[in-house]
């Protein structure tokens, strides 16, 4: 498949409600981040860049870096839902924290109002410490490492952050692990009709 083409069709999903676990989930069904045109679409629409504001030039070190890193987050949250540290995953996500993020500033709008923007184009390390930190902020705050599940999907591996009232969200997606919940779950009392 041609990288425009990827590109066109490449919508990336935000279900999980933290950045950093909306990284890990470009994993799932398939690898999402599998070129460095989807990876730029990825970290636009993610929100660690403010809108209007373009990367400093994505290439393919970029895109090693961001599933290295990616890899470390899934194993660290991983670890820590299973009770099995891992330490190696902590230190290179703590020593990708280290690199200071993008500098904001305020540009103006054509309107006239002042926007958030940054102040240089921002390089890989400054966005993959925005992820880091933010993976160290879920896991070091005890409210919100409590509100992480598991998808319920079938074979989904998805981690998210229940944020739903009285915390019984149980998939990723409604739209999607859900949807496929509740059309297996018809088809399965359409067969028992049937039998």
């Amino acid at each position: 498949m041609a990288s425009g083409t990827a590109t066109a069709s490449y919508e990336p999903r935000f279900d999980s409600g933290r950045i950093c676990l909306d990284l890990t989930a470009t994993t799932h069904p398939e690898e999402r981040l599998d070129s460095v045109a989807r990876l730029g679409v990825w970290v636009v629409a993610s929100g660690l860049l403010p809108e209007g504001t373009a990367p400093a030039a994505v290439d393919d070190s970029w895109l090693l870096a961001f599933r290295e890193l990616r890899g470390h987050i899934a194993q660290l949250v991983r670890g820590e839902l299973d009770g099995r540290p891992a330490d190696g995953a902590l230190a290179r996500v703590n020593a990708a924290a280290l690199v200071p993020p993008p500098a904001p500033c305020a540009v103006r709008g054509d309107d006239g109002s002042l926007n958030r923007g940054l102040c240089v184009p921002p390089h890989c390390g400054e966005l993959l410490s925005v992820v880091a930190r933010d993976a160290l902020d879920l896991l070091t705050d005890p409210r919100a490492r409590a509100s992480l599940r598991q998808c319920e999907g079938d074979n989904c591996p998805i981690v998210y952050l229940d944020t739903s009232r009285g915390r019984r969200r149980r998939w990723c997606s409604s739209e999607v692990c859900g949807n496929r919940e509740r059309v297996a779950r018809h088809r399965r009392r359409a067969a028992l009709a049937r039998a």
